[in-house]
């Protein structure tokens, strides 16, 4: 079969040859427009080509990741891990970070016409999977996730509901009757907090009926995402002062992950609340500073690195056609890591000083 060449990319993609040639070695692409540049690439891609000249200096395939949040030590921490991966396999990484903006999710989807892109990788389950699962019948991708999510995408997978169940065994074993849960945005675009928040909630249900579940949770906008670094402590320090107010009953406090638990954790410290005598306290996902002297968040293990390394090994064997995985999507592989508690100094017995009636306004 014959190979093709730069002027059948020109031909199908309706440009020149020299036009294809500077897009493909990246020269002056200001000079084109963006659909030039990516009906070029598409083209390039169709038909197979390989840049010869840019497999000769030696330079590596790229593996795009694409991530909603940097400031968040969790996100920071598994793509550290698949950044060591990915250098020990010989590949580049660019990171594209959405702020969770859907439009910014497709722009970085739209990066999969690129041919210098191998493969793409997300650190998060996507925000539009039907978009992400038609990028996966072009270039292979892996979703670092949640399992109880029907994507079509092969994934490095945690249960978080699972995770949400232990947390309210730890804490019903402490004597916790009501508990509030404190979180950013719940709906179906963050699976994985809504599945924390079920988890909680049914297994609350199952072991303590007389308990009760109370949900504090707040939007973030895109645009605040961007502009206000510390967004998930802010969100957990006021949702904290809410539940102060409003839930005098609660004895402990969940957190949607580490980072809000530490704006929660500041919340009841400016109350002149102690920890965990008056009020135990949650988080998920054991990001490093929760073990540090002083804040020793009781929190649930995720394994984040070596998620973050098992999501580029497994795009790795995808990429060199490893016997059973599929390049375009067509069939999906699921690996998934098992959760643990990591008990530390916030949580303790239930508190007995008072005694409240519960209302459930989840």
């Amino acid at each position: 079969m014959k190979k093709p060449t730069i002027r059948d990319i020109a031909k199908q993609a309706d440009v020149s040859p020299s036009c294809v040639s500077m897009i493909l070695n990246g020269k002056s692409l200001s000079r084109f427009s963006q659909e030039t540049v990516s009906r070029v690439y598409a083209a390039s891609r169709e038909l197979g080509y390989r840049n010869r000249r840019k497999e000769k200096e030696g330079q590596r395939e790229i593996i795009l990741i694409i991530c909603p949040s940097l400031t968040n030590p969790y996100y920071a921490t598994l793509i550290q891990g698949m950044e060591q991966e990915a250098k020990g396999q010989g590949y580049t990484t660019i990171i594209y970070t959405t702020y969770w903006d859907k439009e910014e999710e497709q722009a970085a989807l739209e990066l999969c016409a690129d041919p210098r892109i191998a493969g793409v990788v997300f650190s998060m389950i996507p925000q539009q999977p039907a978009l992400a699962e038609k990028a996966a019948a072009s270039v292979p991708m892996v979703a670092v996730g949640d399992r109880n999510t029907s994507l079509g995408v092969d994934t490095i997978d945690v249960c978080n509901y699972r995770a949400g169940c232990m947390v309210a065994s730890h804490l019903i074993g402490l004597g916790h009757r009501h508990v509030a849960y404190i979180s950013t945005g719940l709906n179906s675009e963050h699976s994985s907090r809504v599945n924390r928040c079920t988890g909680l909630a049914e297994e609350y249900g199952r072991s303590c009926p007389e308990g009760s579940v109370t949900v504090y949770s707040r939007d973030v906008s895109p645009e605040r995402e961007l502009n206000v670094v510390e967004i998930e402590h802010s969100v957990g320090y006021a949702l904290a002062q809410e539940c102060l107010k409003k839930s005098p009953e609660i004895t402990a406090m969940v957190a949607i992950n580490d980072m809000v638990a530490y704006g929660v954790r500041d919340a009841l410290l400016d109350a002149r609340k102690k920890i965990p005598e008056d009020i135990s306290l949650c988080g998920f996902d054991n990001i490093y500073p929760s073990g540090f002297h002083g804040v020793e968040l009781t929190t649930v293990e995720h394994s984040i690195v070596e998620r973050g390394r098992s999501s580029i090994r497994l795009l790795a064997e995808k990429l060199r056609g490893q016997p059973g995985l599929a390049k375009d999507g067509s069939a999906v592989t699921r690996v998934e890591y098992q959760s643990c508690l990591v008990v530390r100094g916030s949580t303790g017995p239930a508190s007995t000083g008072k005694t409240h009636s519960g209302t459930d306004r989840s």
